[in-house]
């Protein structure tokens, strides 16, 4: 049984406090995705970046720690977890994942194609961008390991689930580097459910 899908306008309704400061987050990626473009990474400074967002270098350390942190943040955790929990109870781990992972992919390619490209292409050029993206799996897996302890009655701290969610991440993290180093030249989403037939079933037997 599919959970009932809830609308936007089932949510509540963000304050003005809260939507000032998404449109300043939204700014100041912009910002420096505009910057970066234009100059390279290690050219753009914080005060680069807040000169652009009209806003102050504490500013931006505020809503992000490091510069790295702007590059690699993104609004579809919330939208993954989401759409983890609206999937059929009876649904195949591998069936749900493929869902969860096509919808965040269909927003960010819809919404914001180029940045998409541009963070995954930084995530292998940049050293300190790879680095962050690989710590930051570890928030992103908590996230998808409670989605998926709702599901199945684990407990979200058992060494399964953090094993698995590890694992799914990990792989994705290798799709992204893959597509950026490949030019971007297949569908990233038939990558992703390369990757889920190699966690799913193991590697191929035989040569391609």
């Amino acid at each position: 049984m599919t959970a009932p899908r809830t609308t936007p306008a089932d949510r509540p309704q963000l304050g003005l406090r809260e939507r000032k400061k998404i449109k300043t987050r939204r700014a100041i990626r912009a910002a420096a995705y505009a910057l970066i473009e234009e100059q390279g990474y290690d050219a753009t400074t914080i005060e680069q970046i807040a000169d652009r967002a009209e806003v102050s270098p504490s500013t931006v350390f505020r809503y992000f720690p490091a510069k790295e942190d702007i590059v690699i943040t993104d609004e579809w955790d919330p939208v993954m977890l989401e759409e983890l929990r609206t999937r059929p109870s009876d649904e195949s781990w591998a069936d749900v994942m493929r869902h969860v992972m096509r919808t965040a992919l269909d927003l960010s390619l819809a919404e914001e194609p180029e940045v998409t490209r541009l963070r995954m292409r930084l995530g292998v050029e940049v050293p300190a961008v790879r680095a962050r993206m690989m710590e930051s799996m570890a928030a992103t897996g908590r996230l998808l390991r409670a989605g998926l302890a709702e599901r199945s009655g684990l407990d979200p701290d058992s060494l399964e689930l953090r094993v698995f969610t590890m694992s799914v991440l990990g792989g994705l993290l290798e799709v992204s580097h893959y597509w950026a180093e490949t030019g971007h030249r297949d569908d990233i989403r038939d990558l992703v459910d390369r990757a889920l037939d190699v966690l799913e079933h193991g590697l191929p037997t035989g040569k391609p």
